[in-house]
């Protein structure tokens, strides 16, 4: 059986057909959840953001260009979003969940033997609550700044249209970022 291109079912999204969208969303909802989460840092705010991202996207499909793929354009709408839901939060609201690296959450990333020791185990339990907490202790915008450029390895440029920034203000945001992870895991460094 062919599947059939994202270019396709976008082409004939917008000529109106409802069934190439929802194929599109089943195609690409659960990618724009993982960078929904990573950016949020938990669920509920991620499924917020997918929806409001979808939305949006359904409305603004008229506008989408070729000269993107679709995932790439969904992605910078659910970014976007996750951006403005972030900004219209008081400081200091919920801590992180969890973190995820390329899709998969800290926590389950498996050490690197089959069978590790049980100091091991417990030394990266250690480790990843250490990311969790430090990662909690930034900013919402160093935040942000940090897993775009070091998770999701957005350009600088990219990450300052995101956070509709100036490229200095985002880099000392991605710098202090990095400081403070530093610092926080210093502990785990031999």
């Amino acid at each position: 059986m062919l599947v059939e291109s994202d270019s396709s079912l976008v082409t004939r999204a917008q000529a109106g057909d409802n069934e190439a969208f929802r194929v599109l969303v089943e195609r690409h909802s659960r990618s724009a959840f993982k960078l929904a989460f990573r950016l949020t840092g938990n669920e509920q705010d991620a499924d917020e953001v997918v929806q409001e991202s979808l939305i949006k996207a359904y409305r603004q499909l008229h506008r989408f260009e070729s000269r993107a793929t679709f995932s790439t354009w969904l992605y910078r709408i659910t970014a976007n979003c996750a951006v403005d839901l972030l900004r219209s939060r008081p400081r200091g609201h919920e801590p992180l969940e969890g973190l995820t690296v390329n899709g998969e959450p800290v926590a389950d990333i498996s050490a690197v033997a089959n069978t590790p020791a049980a100091d091991r185990l417990v030394f990266s339990g250690q480790v990843q609550q250490g990311v969790r907490d430090a990662l909690a202790q930034l900013s919402d915008r160093e935040r942000m700044a940090f897993l775009l450029r070091h998770v999701e390895g957005l350009s600088i440029e990219e990450i300052s249209q995101q956070l509709k920034l100036k490229t200095n203000a985002t880099k000392h945001s991605i710098f202090r970022a990095v400081r403070k992870m530093r610092v926080a895991l210093e502990p785990f460094v031999k």
